[in-house]
């Protein structure tokens, strides 16, 4: 088969995409509006970039019913900051429930059960559930496309803080079958380690 997405639709290319992409990591992204209210939400086009500074990537699409921005972007390009916090499978179903796009008033750690907890440097609160969690501050925002829906972004952050929960660092590495991260496949599925 030989697929042209010049000819269909971009939720049709998003579905090829999802489900041949796999499995990705999911960052939980923790920020706060200029005016002090929190979000939560997860994207899985998310990867590190280098170690030196270090650094992240995720990519928030424009939403695909009206190509609007998400919170999340707006957050950032507000206060430069956010939290990238990694998905185990204890708290996967609270990051499933952050999934829907509420309305900008709506705090996501209320509509989750997730707990939110103080950053060191940075503004955001990060998700006390979370064994890994990342302080970051904006490095670069890249758009990608034509501001259509689906088009995008890349938000590439430098990490200036690591959380580590004790009991998954051993000898300078993360011990996996301790944070049992989870991954996302295609649809509504996922995958642990």
């Amino acid at each position: 088969m030989i697929f042209d997405p010049s000819e269909h639709s971009f939720q049709d290319t998003h579905k090829l995409m999802i489900g041949s992409i796999v499995p990705r990591p999911i960052a939980l992204v923790s920020t706060i509006s200029k005016d002090g209210k929190y979000n939560v939400a997860p994207f899985s086009y998310f990867n590190g970039v280098c170690s030196n500074p270090p650094t992240i990537m995720f990519a928030p699409a424009r939403r695909g019913y009206d190509g609007k921005t998400k919170d999340t972007l707006n957050n950032i390009r507000d206060t430069n900051e956010f939290v990238v916090n990694i998905v185990s499978e204890n708290f996967a179903d609270k990051m499933v429930a952050c999934s829907t796009d509420f309305e900008p008033e709506i705090d996501e750690f209320d509509v989750s059960g997730l707990t939110p907890s103080p950053c060191q440097k940075i503004r955001p609160h990060l998700v006390k559930e979370a064994q890994v969690s990342y302080e970051c501050e904006l490095n670069q925002i890249i758009p990608v496309g034509n501001e259509s829906p689906g088009s995008g972004f890349i938000v590439i952050g430098t990490i200036v803080l690591f959380h580590i929960a004790d009991d998954v660092y051993e000898n300078g590495k993360i011990n996996l079958e301790k944070l049992r991260p989870v991954g996302r496949l295609s649809g509504n599925n996922y995958i642990r380690t």
